[in-house]
């Protein structure tokens, strides 16, 4: 099911509510820097931030990806839940504060920390509160239920930052790459079944309740979209309904890998041993798709450009 998209232009139009706000002190340029702010428009209403922040806690992954692009080092960060390719300069680096994972977070290590600015959101949502009276706090963070769904709303929060951190140039850029890339695999995608699965465990399972959303802007139909085996809550799903529906691709997370699960067999090798698959017509044409398994830890705005490409390019070969 394909989505329509929302200019760039309006995308940085709609993030800011109150322009730069200048203090009217001009003791030096370091001052009037620090009392520069921001309206930005979030999950919870506009909310006040400084801009070009020196102290950054940054808890809402999706966010890390662009905050690296634009020179931001974070002081504190939820480094279990990271992806450790990529980042793990700021995972090995003990000056970069500690604070845990969503579901017992240490928020005195964020207070502790000295934050001018708290990324929070998504996993971090039900804190939003609490932050807020450490240091602003932004939710800004994609999701399902906004408007245009979870990939426009990966594009507003990266507007967002970039007028947060003065990167709009940059952020316009990052949003530009996805957009061509959300449109090259619309292009190649033509109305063609595809089952979304996350194999976890040894287990195979419907995956459109956690990477549904890459197809939302592309030419797809999810194969069980709607019917018997929509949601299986990390139940398994058995090979052969999968088999019975047939889809022409396999679109794969391997969460183990992402999660780095000692011992789990690799999410082709589980695929690969279901004798049920063998005249499905993703296995027989060799349409099946593997995620790049630190996709279920990024979901960043560049997670999902290099995830067009990567559709785009099987689509094309395919063809």
């Amino acid at each position: 099911m394909k989505t329509p998209k929302t200019p760039i232009l309006a995308l940085l139009a709609t993030v800011i509510t109150v322009s730069a706000l200048a203090s009217c002190s001009t003791d030096d340029t370091t001052s009037a820097d620090s009392a520069t702010t921001v309206s930005i428009d979030t999950a919870t209403g506009p909310v006040e931030v400084p801009q070009n922040p020196q102290r950054v806690v940054a808890l809402d992954n999706t966010s890390l990806e662009t905050l690296r692009a634009f020179g931001v080092e974070p002081v504190a960060l939820p480094k279990p839940i990271m992806p450790y390719e990529g980042f793990e300069d700021w995972i090995d680096d003990d000056a970069i504060l500690d604070v845990g994972t969503h579901r017992e977070p240490n928020l005195e290590i964020v207070n502790e920390a000295e934050p001018d600015l708290i990324i929070g959101g998504y996993r971090f949502s039900e804190y939003t509160d609490e932050l807020g009276r450490i240091a602003p706090t932004l939710d800004i963070a994609p999701s399902d239920d906004a408007e245009g769904g979870y990939v426009e709303s990966l594009k507003r929060q990266t507007a967002s930052l970039g007028v947060v951190f003065d990167r709009e140039e940059q952020a316009a850029e990052i949003i530009a790459a996805l957009d061509a890339a959300e449109d090259n695999a619309a292009e190649r995608t033509t109305g063609q079944s595809v089952f979304l699965s996350v194999v976890s465990g040894g287990k195979i399972d419907n995956g459109a309740g956690r990477i549904g959303r890459i197809i939302e802007p592309l030419n797809l139909r999810d194969v069980f979209a709607g019917e018997a085996g929509d949601v299986h809550g990390d139940s398994g799903l058995a090979p052969e309904a999968v088999a019975a529906a047939n889809p022409d691709w396999m679109i794969v997370l391997d969460r183990d890998a992402a999660a780095g699960e000692p011992g789990a067999a690799p999410a082709k090798s589980v695929i690969d041993a279901q004798e049920a698959f063998a005249r499905t017509t993703f296995a027989s044409e060799d349409q099946i798709v593997y995620l790049d398994p630190y996709f279920y830890t990024r979901e960043s705005i560049q997670a999902y450009a290099e995830t067009y490409e990567q559709l785009a390019d099987a689509f094309s070969n395919a063809s």
